[in-house]
Order: structure tokens, then C-alpha cells, then sequence
């Protein structure tokens, strides 16, 4: 399938160090981004579907890099079905395990976590529930596990694993396996923060360096943030990634962007949203967090989506987060709200809003296009313009 993207006002790459491109279209082939400029006439009428983005604004699909995947489409946690489509609604196009943690009755010996991780990545390998990629089976760390227990997954393609759920009597005690995971390259995740389901103990920053994942997750929360001195020592003892969850605290996310950009490394700065959990189902939480740093924060609007994609993307070694030649092809198409206040998306954010989303493509295919049905419409008009394909893109049901 051979896509066209034309008529965008801004493009918005995800990457910090370039964090715009020039032209006004992007060329896609096959679930690839092939071309990001002006596109030659010849290139366009050789498209199987012509998106015509009426001067909106183009950024990569949403890495969310905290979802508390089950089995399907569905979470008892809130015992919603569809949840994942919905968040697609709302530009999350990635949606990354914090670990299958809320499956009910889950196991917690050595061979039943090894099970439920190899079980939860082989089932969405070829799933995309309303076309969002998932990327599941992290191991959760728990007292009898071995190194040669997490040699044996890694073998078989499990690449995550995380600490903060398991039985062990004090956090210290994850060091020995986080760091034999990295060993064998997996990317390490733990919990930060005060403890979040029965059983669980808070974990503060000193456990986190003892173990040196590669992710702090919810690093201001999940919900309850760690103790204020502690985000000073992540930022400045280590290169652990940080990353803020929308379910989490909103004065310490605040204050992690801050310190990042003081030490001069936003690089580290993930957006996720932690859910869901007890604080609910978020559609647009990716895009409620970047509003708030943005608005709240004084962060640029470009550097808090690269937050949310490019920075995602390089911790967790992902084809996708960006838009350049050869990454997947994920793109949103975004636009200020009908009937408020500024211009563009990007006025929008830095103003505290939400944008409206008028299209979303993952692995290169439209899955909707003109309104999301999880925000406001936008201001202008986005549509199909060409479509030799027998199907219908325009998401007019919604």
C-alpha cells in the first residue's frame, strides 16, 4: 500500500536534536516512511490513498510507554473492552507492557512468571487492536527466578523485564536480577514511588540506583511520588531514563522535566501514562501530559512530543517514534480544537489543550481519517482526496 500525506502545515519529528522538517507531505510504502519534503507530482498519482492534511500538523504516532496490558482488548483492572482502540483515538499508536501485573490470579513462582510473560508476547505478536501495536511479555521479577531462568526467556524473545511487584523482602534485593537482565539485554523497568497494589513496599531512589534499570517508571508516581530529595539523585547519579505517567503526581513531573533540562539531558525525559489502573481508562492522557508540560512546564511544545515518541523509541529500541526515511510509518495528524481559542496544535498545547485528532496511520495504513471520536474536530479540514482502495478511511461513523 502506497500512502500520500500532503498539505501539512508544520511537521513535528520526534527528535530533539531536529526537532522539525521542512516541506509539506510524507511519502509512505509498504508501512515505511520513504520521503519527507515536497512530493513530486509523479510520486503523489502513484498512491493507492491521497490524504490531504488541510494544513494541520504532523507528528509521530504516541509511544505509551506504560500500559498495563492483560489478554486482549479488554482490562478487568476497569473492566472495560476496547480500551487499547479507544486509546488509539486518542494518537497512541505503541502501547509498551509495564508488565501483565493485573491479570487476576496471576502466578508468582518462577515457572508461572516465565509462562505469563512468554503467553502475553506470543498472543500479540500479530495483533493490533484498531491497529495499535503491542508490545508485551515483560517478566516480573519475583524470589526464585534465576539468571538462567532469564537467559532462557531472553533466547525465546522476551526483551522486558520489571521489578517492583515481586515478593521480595526488601527492594534492594532486585539489584541481582535487574542488572543480570541488562547483562543479557533486556530493557529493565521498576516501580517508583510509594507501593500501589497489596503487597507491594514503596521504592525510593536509593533502591533505584542500587538496581540501575534502564526505566524509572512513573517516576512522579504510580500514584504516590518518592520522597522530594530523591529526584535530584536520579537526575544527577545515573542515566536512568525518567519517565512521568499521567495517573501520577503532576508537581513532581514538573519538576523531573525541570531538573532534566537543568542537567541538560532531556533525552532521559519518557511521557507515559500508567493505566489502567485505579485512576482509569486515559484515551488522551499522552496528549494531557504533554499539555501540561507545555503549558504548565514552559516546555516546548516539540520537545515534550519527542517525550512522547523519539524519546521512547531510542530506550526502547523501536523502528518507530519518528518521523524520518525508514521508520515505520505512525503518524498523527493534529490540529487545534473547533471553537477554541488558538490556531494551530501547537499554540494548543502551549495554551493547555488537547488537540483535536484528525487522522491516525499506523504500519502505514489509515485507520481513521477526518475526526477522532475521542476529541473535538479540528479546524480544518482533513480528508481523503484520493482513494483507489474498496475501503472507506474517513472515519465518517464515528
Amino acid at each position: 500500500m502506497r500512502t500520500a500525506i500532503v498539505n501539512i502545515g508544520t511537521i513535528v519529528t520526534g527528535d530533539l536534536a531536529a526537532p522539525f522538517a521542512k516541506g509539506d507531505g510524507i511519502l509512505i510504502n509498504d508501512g515505511r516512511i520513504v520521503e519527507i519534503g515536497t512530493l513530486s507530482a509523479d510520486a503523489i498519482a502513484a498512491c493507492d490513498v491521497v490524504i490531504d492534511a488541510a494544513g494541520t500538523t504532523a507528528v509521530p504516532g504516541l509511544i505509551d510507554s506504560h500500559v498495563h496490558i492483560t489478554f486482549g482488548d479488554y482490562t478487568p483492572r476497569q473492566r472495560v473492552v476496547g480500551y487499547l482502540e479507544s486509546y488509539l483515538h486518542g494518537g497512541t499508536t505503541t502501547a509498551i507492557t509495564a508488565s501483565e501485573v493485573h491479570v487476576p490470579g496471576r502466578p508468582k513462582d518462577a515457572a508461572g512468571v516465565k509462562a505469563l510473560a512468554l503467553a502475553a508476547r506470543a498472543c500479540f505478536l500479530d495483533y493490533r487492536p484498531g491497529g495499535v501495536r503491542v508490545h508485551a511479555g515483560s517478566v516480573i521479577l519475583e524470589p526464585g527466578l534465576t539468571e538462567g531462568d532469564l537467559e532462557e526467556l531472553a533466547g525465546a524473545g522476551i526483551w522486558l523485564a520489571k521489578a517492583g511487584f515481586g515478593a521480595f523482602a526488601t527492594p534492594f534485593d532486585y539489584a541481582p536480577l535487574m542488572q543480570a537482565a541488562r547483562r543479557l539485554g533486556m530493557v529493565t523497568t521498576m516501580h517508583t514511588g510509594g507501593s500501589s497494589i497489596p503487597g507491594s513496599s514503596g521504592i525510593w531512589a536509593e533502591h533505584v540506583l542500587a538496581s540501575n534499570p534502564t526505566v524509572s517508571f512513573h517516576v512522579n508516581g504510580g500514584p504516590v511520588a518518592m520522597p522530594e530529595a530523591g529526584f535530584a539523585r536520579l537526575v544527577n547519579e545515573s542515566t536512568i531514563a525518567l519517565q512521568l505517567c499521567t495517573a501520577g503526581n503532576l508537581r513532581t513531573a514538573l519538576l523531573t522535566a525541570k531538573l532534566l533540562d537543568e542537567a541538560g539531558q532531556p533525552e532521559r525525559l519518557l511521557i507515559a501514562t500508567d493505566t489502567p489502573t485505579g485512576s482509569g481508562i486515559m484515551p488522551l492522557g499522552m496528549f494531557y501530559t504533554i499539555s501540561h508540560l507545555a503549558s504548565l512546564g514552559g516546555m516546548p511544545p516539540e520537545q515534550a512530543i519527542a517525550a512522547a515518541t523519539g524519546n521512547n523509541a531510542r530506550v526502547y529500541r523501536l523502528n518507530t517514534g519518528l518521523l524520518q526515511p525508514g521508520k515505520e510509518a505512525d503518524v498523527l495528524l493534529i490540529d487545534a480544537c473547533a471553537g477554541g481559542s488558538q490556531d494551530d496544535a501547537l499554540s494548543a498545547l502551549r495554551n493547555g489543550d488537547v488537540p483535536a485528532v484528525s487522522a491516525v496511520l499506523t504500519a502505514g495504513i489509515p485507520r481513521f481519517v477526518g475526526r477522532s471520536r475521542n476529541t473535538p474536530a479540528g479546524i480544518r479540514n482533513v480528508r481523503v482526496a484520493e482513494n483507489r482502495l474498496p475501503r472507506d478511511f474517513s472515519g465518517a461513523a464515528h
